[in-house]
């Protein structure tokens, strides 16, 4: 394990080199530097964040897609804090809601968890009493059941005895926002995991955390700064075209599944096999501008989804920040979508109209991540973290217990940090 003395101090400092500065790299390389390493991060990209960052639009701060977060996702939280990030203002907390334009739908109280989730369900409009015993009881079948699954079941599988009103208002909306795939394609165990930590992990867990700033604002660029702070480098612009020059030193490989796969095909080529045969899904995000007044009580409404209205949620960027060029802006989110952009453009605009009474909604900015998200589908084969000593590999996508998410990326790169500091300290078996 390479080691560097500083010669002014004395102190013996770990040189490591993090490919990638999304949130997964950027997670590794605060975590390693709090670790005692010396850190290098190289990003081939001109700016930080992966894909969960800013994208200037006629001076407008947008993102390449609207993320959320959610209470549950601790890490994220706790190195948001460690850099300096504000997290009560930068987010603005709100119980779970799912609730559509006519009202129907289900909405999470303040209360400790499952009382939180009975109360939701026993108040929810639009559901006949049916259905509310019908999924009251499967909940508590999920919780009986420690919230295990088959790993060959999918979501519609697990669900196939709650009525259509239970799926279509609640089961779906949750299933293609946490998996960004619907019920029929996905794991029924991945599923169940989040819900567990949503649902299960204590007061505040299952709340939405939406940003109140672009993405970039409120974290990528706050590391980055404190990276610097703490003596790192962070070199963006610089595309690592082979990892072999860099191996004489660890390295944390945190770029995108494709681009690892390209990167291990020669040193690793049954890892980069395995990273190079995931498939991806997209996420299509549509800015709107409305030119008229929205009359909503809170800054995200759920959406009835068919192929002809593709989009299930709408955020009222407006109600998020008081800057005056964000009023009336829109953020559409069509997960796992499958259409072009025009077209997906035009459904949503058609949407907007039919069910949230916008007359007048123009198309601001369409932004397509055509590979927002490995398919969690049953019994997918996600590389291990481990690919070679010293190499190790971060994302997402990485084998763990979370689907693409920004806490399973957050989360990934502090194992692999972790795997790094016991092969230091000699516990080769990781």
């Amino acid at each position: 394990m390479a080691r560097l003395e500083n010669a002014g101090t004395g102190t013996i400092l770990k040189k490591l080199t993090v490919v990638g500065a999304g949130w997964a790299g950027l997670s590794a390389a605060v975590h390693a530097v709090q670790q005692g390493w010396q850190v290098r991060l190289l990003e081939a990209a001109p700016h930080v964040g992966g894909r969960a960052r800013r994208v200037m639009h006629h001076g407008l701060a947008l993102d390449n897609g609207q993320h959320i977060l959610i209470g549950a996702y601790r890490e994220t939280l706790r190195l948001m804090k460690t850099v300096g990030i504000d997290t009560e203002q930068h987010l603005f907390r709100m119980p779970l809601c799912l609730r559509r334009p006519d009202d129907t739908g289900l909405q999470l109280s303040a209360w400790p968890a499952p009382w939180n989730m009975l109360a939701a369900i026993l108040q929810a409009k639009g559901w006949a009493w049916q259905d509310k015993w019908s999924l009251t009881g499967q909940a508590f079948r999920w919780r009986l059941n420690q919230f295990q699954a088959p790993a060959d079941m999918t979501v519609a599988a697990l669900c196939c005895h709650l009525p259509p009103t239970v799926m279509s208002l609640l089961i779906e909306p949750l299933c293609v926002s946490a998996l960004n795939l619907p019920p029929a394609q996905a794991s029924a165990r991945v599923f169940l995991r989040v819900m567990q930590d949503a649902l299960m992990g204590g007061v505040g867990s299952s709340d939405m955390l939406i940003p109140r700033t672009d993405l970039s604002r409120l974290w990528p660029d706050a590391v980055v700064q404190w990276l610097a702070q703490q003596g790192a480098e962070v070199v963006t612009g610089s595309h690592v075209q082979h990892l072999e020059e860099l191996l004489a030193e660890p390295v944390v490989l945190a770029c995108p599944a494709w681009e690892a796969a390209r990167l291990t095909a020669a040193i690793e080529p049954a890892w980069s096999a395995q990273a190079h045969d995931l498939a991806h899904t997209a996420i299509t995000t549509v800015y709107l501008q409305a030119h008229q007044e929205l009359d909503w009580h809170s800054p995200v409404m759920a959406l009835h989804s068919d192929a002809d209205a593709p989009a299930q949620f709408a955020f009222d960027k407006g109600k998020l920040t008081p800057d005056p060029g964000m009023q009336g802006v829109l953020a559409m989110v069509v997960s796992a979508s499958t259409q072009d952009r025009q077209t997906t453009t035009e459904a949503v605009q058609r949407q907007a109209s039919d069910q949230m009474g916008l007359r007048q909604a123009s198309a601001l900015l369409t932004v397509v991540e055509k590979r927002a998200a490995f398919a969690c589908v049953p019994g997918v084969r996600r590389p291990p973290a481990v690919v070679r000593h010293p190499l190790v590999a971060c994302g997402d996508y990485i084998d763990g217990p979370y689907p693409a998410t920004l806490e399973g990326a957050v989360q990934s790169g502090l194992h692999a940090v972790n795997l790094l500091e016991r092969w230091r300290l000699g516990e080769n078996r990781v």
